[in-house]
């Protein structure tokens, strides 16, 4: 009986890997086939582990996003080959000491706020590199971020590093169970973005509003949750 408990248990659990692994790719492909396909989906990945994204690679996921360099190194090692199948996206906060290691990892660096940090990017970077300023569209103090009068002579400023080139805006929106709440954020964003000449991504949009970002025109969205389920820390 014992035995039997134990194998019961063994299948239980490989049935429970099985439907969790459909989940996610059926999630992601959901997703996928109810946006405009020049929407570019960015799988937020904090807290999740190599073998769930290795799920999404098989749905045909192509970018994923990182918070945490540690965490996205030991990920990235873990996938092996299949990691350079992806786009990675660096979309917390960086911290300088941790410039280098993202660069051997992260192909593009959305959080950049600071002349600061895009000096130390580009002292440590061995070839062009692409990123993202990213605007705290709501003025919040807990936030990273530049103000969005600022964007545009940071820009200016980091245009003259020769090995950046900001090619997009990013912004987290501030939180509201409804998703309503976050357009009016939104459409200041389009408005900042439409301003600046030569950008081609706007990335905003989460899990809880990803849809209202793209009726605002986001073309670049970072979905965690509603993909992956919710996070169990």
């Amino acid at each position: 009986m014992k035995n039997a408990r134990s194998m019961g248990g063994v299948f239980i659990c490989l049935i429970s890997l099985k439907i969790d692994k459909m989940s996610i790719i059926q999630n992601y492909l959901k997703i996928r086939s109810e946006i405009p396909d020049h929407v570019k989906i960015v799988a937020a990945s904090k807290t999740r582990s190599a073998k769930e994204i290795s799920k999404l690679i098989d749905a045909g996921c192509t970018d994923i996003g990182e918070n945490y360099v540690q965490e996205a190194e030991e990920k990235y090692h873990e996938l092996g080959k299949d990691a350079k199948k992806l786009r990675w996206h660096l979309i917390g906060h960086l911290q300088k000491n941790k410039a280098k290691r993202a660069l051997e990892i992260f192909d593009v660096i959305q959080s950049v706020d600071s002349l600061e940090i895009a000096k130390e990017i580009n002292r440590r970077a061995q070839k062009q590199v692409v990123v993202y300023v990213e605007v705290n569209i709501g003025d919040e103090k807990t936030k990273s971020g530049v103000k969005p009068g600022e964007v545009k002579n940071l820009i200016e400023e980091i245009a003259q590093l020769e090995n950046l080139r900001v090619t997009g805006l990013m912004t987290i929106e501030p939180y509201s169970k409804n998703p309503e709440d976050s357009r009016i954020y939104f459409r200041k964003m389009k408005i900042l973005f439409d301003e600046i000449q030569n950008l081609k991504t706007l990335s905003m949009g989460m899990s809880g509003s990803y849809k209202a970002a793209i009726e605002e025109g986001s073309n670049m969205v970072r979905i965690g949750s509603k993909i992956f389920g919710q996070r169990e820390y």
